[in-house]
C-alpha cells in the first residue's frame, strides 16, 4: 500500500476481526451423519467463491495427497466460475465418493465444527477472513504464504504456510498436522486462542473507534 499510495505518514494497520462467540466449535455430529462420514475419516474443508485466484484445483490435489495416506473426505463450500473445473478434476482423480460439493451456505459454523483441517491455497488473499473463521472453530489451516495470510496463521503452531502452488509442501504440512491426534488437538486449540487473542471483535472495534476519534480531533483542530 505504501508503494502504491506514497502516503505522507506511516500507515497504521488495524486487522479485520471476528465474533468469536458466533464462530465457536459446537455440536457437529448431525453434519457428519448427514454426509455419511465415518468416525475414522478426517474432514477437510474449503470455502470460497470458486474464482481462479482461489486455486480450487490445488485444493483438490492437496486433498488427493492427504487421502492417499489418511482416510478423509473433502467438503467444498461455495460456488463460482471454476466449479466445473473442480468437478471435472474430482472425476478425473477418481475422488467422486470422497468429495462433497455443498454449494453456497449461509452459515458455515456447523460445517467448520465438523472439520479437521481447512485448505486455502489462494493466489492472493488481502486478509484471509475464511481462514480466521476456521481457526476460531479450532480448525488448523493449510494455506499459501501470500497477502495477509501470514499475519493470521502462525506457521507451525496454528497451521501451515507454503509458497503459492506448492501442493507437495501443503500436503506435507497437512499430514504433519493430521498425523498425530495430540498434535492436531494442540494446533486446533492454538488456532482458537490466536483468533480470540488477536482478532477478537470486542478488542479491535475499540481500536477502530479510537482511530476515528483521533481523526475527528485532528480534523477539528485543523479547522480552528
Amino acid at each position: 500500500a505504501e508503494e502504491t499510495l506514497s502516503p505522507a505518514k506511516a500507515i497504521q494497520t488495524i486487522h479485520n476481526f471476528i465474533n468469536i462467540e458466533e464462530y465457536n466449535r459446537n455440536d457437529h455430529e448431525s453434519i457428519r451423519g448427514c454426509l455419511h462420514i465415518e468416525p475414522e475419516e478426517k474432514v477437510i474443508v474449503h470455502t470460497s467463491n470458486f474464482r481462479a485466484v482461489k486455486r480450487i484445483e490445488d485444493v483438490i490435489r492437496i486433498f488427493d495427497g492427504i487421502q492417499k495416506v489418511i482416510p478423509a473426505k473433502l467438503l467444498l463450500v461455495g460456488d463460482g466460475p471454476d466449479h466445473n473445473k473442480a468437478y471435472e478434476l474430482v472425476d478425473k482423480l477418481g475422488l467422486s465418493e470422497r468429495v462433497e460439493f455443498l454449494g453456497k451456505q449461509s452459515r458455515v459454523v456447523k460445517i467448520l465444527s465438523a472439520s479437521d483441517l481447512f485448505l486455502l491455497p489462494s493466489e492472493k488473499e488481502s486478509f484471509g477472513l475464511a481462514a480466521l473463521e476456521a481457526m476460531a472453530c479450532e480448525v488448523p489451516v493449510v494455506a499459501s504464504r501470500t497477502g495477509g495470510l501470514p499475519e493470521v496463521i502462525d506457521h507451525g503452531k496454528t497451521g501451515w504456510l507454503a509458497q503459492v502452488g506448492d501442493v507437495e509442501e501443503m500436503v506435507r504440512g497437512a499430514l504433519h498436522i493430521l498425523g498425530d491426534e495430540k498434535r492436531h488437538k494442540v494446533y486446533g486449540k492454538s488456532a482458537r486462542q490466536r483468533a480470540a487473542e488477536y482478532f477478537n471483535a470486542d478488542r479491535l472495534v475499540k481500536t477502530y473507534e479510537k482511530m476515528y476519534e483521533s481523526l475527528l480531533q485532528a480534523e477539528c483542530g485543523a479547522e480552528e
